[in-house]
């Protein structure tokens, strides 16, 4: 079993979050829950879900049985689309508390701006209400880029903890990244291996610092957005890679290391583009 000493992130709000998590994107009910089982018996304490994914209800089931104070595990999910407006947002809250069967969340996220539509400032509102509430420990955003968040900041009163954002080594988002600094809005990496469009496990720069390193390049990558002070949820619904995925406090990356794989910025997105996107 690794140990679950894993670096923390100290948000905006003083709460404690941390580094490196799982994702349980793309994996049905019984997938999470035992991908989250696995997680928590091998040293994570930072669980990434979401109303949209379908998953909450086994996220919840593996927190239940795992014999781990509840404090001790840091959860997040999301807010879907659909739910956004403040009391859709509220009803959508309860639904997954519920479903996860927890009394509080750590963490809950718009999961995407969704401009055209133009409901996140009601959103953002009920998040407040629920984070006042003490019913949330932090409150932030998914996928909202600079724009979004000058928005959403011009009309609340809490400044987002976190802005979970597709990021990896073919898509580094400085002007983002630039923009949460400035506020002290922590910085979440999803899709951090990258994806099929562009492999970034398979660029020649992550597989020589492999070899430099003893390392996988799923190592190499985490290490990667570890260093650079992201919180980082690597997504895997099998045991031996979310075991691998965690070994990565044991070696660092040199400064020029670090910039050869920032030098690998394409710009290429996997995912949806946040300035469009209206549906997911």
């Amino acid at each position: 079993m690794a140990d679950s000493s894993v670096p923390v992130r100290t948000l905006n709000n003083g709460i404690a979050m941390p580094q490196l998590g799982l994702g349980v994107w793309q994996a049905n009910d019984e997938e999470a829950e035992q991908a989250v089982i696995w997680a928590l018996q091998t040293g994570y304490r930072l669980i990434d879900t979401a109303a949209a994914y379908g998953n909450e209800a086994g996220v919840g089931r593996a927190i239940a049985s795992s014999g781990i104070p509840r404090e001790d595990i840091f959860v997040t999910t999301k807010l879907w689309n659909a739910d956004q407006g403040y009391d859709e947002t509220l009803h959508a809250f309860d639904t997954s508390m519920e479903k996860l069967g927890l009394d509080y969340l750590d963490l809950y996220l718009i999961h995407w701006p969704m401009p055209a539509v133009n409901k996140y400032k009601d959103t953002w509102r009920a998040f407040e209400k629920l984070y006042a509430d003490k019913r949330i420990r932090a409150i932030g955003v998914s996928n909202f880029q600079p724009d979004h968040l000058q928005g959403l900041l011009a009309d609340s009163q809490v400044v987002p903890a976190v802005n979970q954002i597709e990021l990896h080594p073919y898509l580094q988002q400085g002007e983002t990244v630039a923009a949460c600094i400035a506020q002290d809005i922590q910085i979440e990496s999803w899709s951090p291996l990258g994806g099929p469009r562009g492999n970034v496990l398979d660029d020649p720069v992550v597989a020589e610092l492999g070899t430099k390193y003893s390392k996988s390049a799923a190592q190499i990558i985490i290490r990667w957005h570890i260093q650079s002070g992201f919180v980082v949820i690597p997504k895997s619904v099998h045991q031996e890679r979310i075991q691998e995925n965690i070994d990565v406090f044991d070696f660092e990356l040199s400064d020029d290391d670090m910039q050869a794989i920032a030098a690998l910025n394409r710009n290429l997105r996997m995912g949806p583009d946040p300035a469009t996107t209206n549906s997911k």
